[in-house]
């Protein structure tokens, strides 16, 4: 039976991933592993040599329980947890890969929402990379939501949703495409139907994406 493993840096993303899993891919099975210090150390003090190595035992820690293939859902993190495919022994992916592909063909001016500052970094580089391997030019727009990372915290989900929607339509004048940027916001785009533009979250997109990649050639 075909393993996907999941590193979270919330407890709220266990039941979404396993739905979406279960949903997808019924024939198979998932394991997580949540450690809510990693991004609030990579908030505080960034991608530090000590925060790195936490990450590669998480990592091995999810291959050692069977995982053929392993989806980083922390957006912050995510860019160098797939780098450690090659240490790790079995594929990683980034959440939000799938997603930025799917901006960068929608359009060249992208709205980027995120509710943790240490998103847009990473989230930029990724949007970037992915337009120069398509040849094509993207411009960023950022909508940061201050005050919502606590809402998130205290469990208080429909405001954080609301108050992410509230950033998203305030951007969207200026963009062709809306990217919520951590696997979090994924809730704001039931509130967002109504925009003439494309609004992508990463949830759905990477559990698809990681089926593809595990599913026997």
């Amino acid at each position: 039976m075909t393993t996907i493993g999941f590193l979270h840096t919330a407890d709220v993303h266990v039941p979404v991933f396993h739905e979406l899993r279960a949903e997808l891919a019924p024939g198979w099975a998932d394991v997580h592993v949540v450690d809510p210090a990693l991004l609030a150390d990579a908030q505080r003090d960034g991608l530090t040599p000590e925060l790195a190595g936490r990450v590669d035992a998480r990592l091995h820690e999810l291959a050692d329980r069977g995982a053929d293939l392993i989806v980083c859902t922390c957006s912050t993190l995510g860019g160098y947890a797939e780098t450690r495919t090659g240490d790790t022994g079995v594929p990683v992916l980034r959440l939000d890969r799938p997603m930025a592909a799917a901006a960068v063909a929608a359009g060249e001016r992208i709205g980027v929402v995120a509710t943790s500052d240490s998103t847009f970094g990473p989230t930029g580089e990724l949007l970037r990379e992915t337009a120069e391997r398509a040849g094509r030019r993207v411009t960023l727009v950022e909508a940061p939501v201050p005050g919502a990372w606590s809402l998130f915290l205290q469990g208080d989900l429909l405001a954080y949703a609301e108050k992410a929607a509230t950033a998203a339509r305030r951007i969207a004048p200026e963009v062709e495409v809306i990217v919520l940027a951590q696997a979090s916001l994924a809730p704001a785009a039931a509130l967002l139907t109504d925009l003439p533009i494309p609004v992508l979250s990463s949830p759905r997109a990477a559990v698809r994406q990681a089926i593809a990649d595990a599913s026997p050639a």
